[in-house]
């Protein structure tokens, strides 16, 4: 009998490499991809539908939970469409704090993305080298917000209260002595500010030993150049952004074409590849991670030198101080009206977006002039690029899919919504 070379294989949702709940069928000659089909709404959370039955800022830790690797990017496109139908001034603290914890959220991102994908294509030890800066990372995100993930830190207006001056520190336990612990609490003893500063100087020798492990070396070459190619004709076609987009060669990027809040006052370039294939990508992200630490460094220079409101003082948007609250009937009526009712926003609709990690994430926003949104659609990143995994993946062994899906960066969360 001759042997029977055609199969259809499940790949996911349990398995580790697909990255969240995907479900993706293969037809396979033997071990070449001839289809894949992805397979999705097996997270499906209605956040769209849900966010019209809350107020508006009911539903900005929804955010948080679309794409739950880049959670302050999410809230920060949600505001600028929010401040786009209230016609909202942002104090400009407020926007270099937005900014440089957008870009904070860009390393956690790709950290992540860089572990996870290095190791679904074999490099056991790099997952570790990038959690050890994710670490640093979401103590920053604590310090300013009290939650390591799903921080709800921006609001409409502005944010949530200005940075910390102490940092929080470790203290002396069973499993680490006094000195260990004095050792640990180095960078810690000024405020957040200080705790980042010195946190940028260190990172772009971390990143030196990323690429110290990847790229030059041979296996994650061979696992990733020539894979998934893109042409920049063929990747516009398909509605790509981000770093899916600049591999393929086409320089776009949000925050230097349609720049928000200060990005047209910070000094930053766009990386590009050429090819359009999985290694191309892997460095654009790399050369990514380099100037966002620029971008933070920038950002962390002006907040030294400005103090200043950090939130509108419209107490119609933005809860009156706590101090004023108690004292005058006014504060207290705003305070109260504001966490029972919410506000009311203008009769109309908007679109905001932003350069998220893993490209541009749209908010669209219909407003019939209630404290609820009348329609909400969010544009996810990782939607489109999903779309192409059959184009990407055919002619490639089931070995390469794994490293397609790598280098997508998908999450669940946005996709499925």
């Amino acid at each position: 009998m001759p042997d029977i070379k055609n199969y259809t294989l499940n790949l996911g949702p349990q398995h580790p490499a697909a990255h969240g709940v995907l479900r993706l069928v293969l037809e396979l000659d033997g071990e070449v991809v001839q289809r894949a089909d992805p397979h999705i709404g097996l997270l499906h959370r209605a956040t769209e539908k849900l966010a019209e039955h809350k107020t508006y800022i009911q539903s900005l830790p929804y955010m948080d939970r679309l794409d739950y690797v880049s959670m302050m990017c999410n809230e920060h496109a949600y505001c600028l469409a929010i401040e786009k139908l209230l016609g909202l001034e942002v104090p400009k603290r407020a926007q270099y704090i937005r900014v440089m914890f957008a870009e904070i959220t860009r390393l956690l991102n790709h950290l992540l993305w860089l572990g996870c994908h290095g190791f679904d294509c074999g490099a056991m030890n790099i997952l570790i080298y990038c959690f050890r800066e994710r670490e640093d990372l979401f103590d920053m995100y604590e310090a300013v917000s009290g939650a390591r993930m799903h921080a709800a830190y921006f609001r409409p207006g502005g944010v949530y209260r200005d940075l910390p001056d102490h940092m929080p520190q470790y203290q002396a336990s069973k499993i680490k002595n006094a000195r260990a612990i004095s050792k640990l609490n180095e960078n810690r003893k000024g405020s957040l500010l200080d705790f980042i500063d010195d946190f940028t100087k260190r990172f772009p020798g971390f990143v030196d030993e990323y690429e110290t492990l990847l790229t030059d070396n041979r296996i994650w070459k061979q696992r990733t150049v020539g894979i998934g190619v893109v042409s920049p004709e063929r990747a516009k076609s398909l509605g790509f952004t981000g770093a899916m987009l600049r591999g393929s060669g086409i320089a776009w990027d949000l925050r230097k074409f349609q720049p928000y809040d200060v990005y047209s006052e910070l000094d930053f370039d766009i990386p590009v590849g050429k090819t359009g294939d999985c290694y191309d990508r892997y460095l654009v992200r790399v050369e990514e991670m380099r100037q966002s630490n620029s971008i933070i460094k920038q950002c962390v220079s002006w907040l030294r030198q400005n103090p200043g409101p950090v939130i509108t003082d419209n107490h119609k948007v933005a809860a009156p101080h706590r101090e004023s609250m108690k004292e005058h009937m006014e504060e207290l009526i705003h305070h109260f009206k504001l966490f029972t009712e919410g506000f009311h926003v203008p009769e109309g609709e908007a679109y905001a977006a932003v350069e998220h990690p893993k490209g541009e994430f749209g908010i669209y926003i219909v407003s019939d002039g209630a404290n609820k949104p009348y329609r909400l659609k969010i544009r996810a990143p990782g939607f489109p690029h999903l779309a192409a995994m059959d184009e990407m993946a055919k002619g490639h062994m089931i070995a390469d899919t794994v490293a397609v899906i790598g280098t997508m960066d998908i999450v669940f969360g946005e996709i499925d919504r």
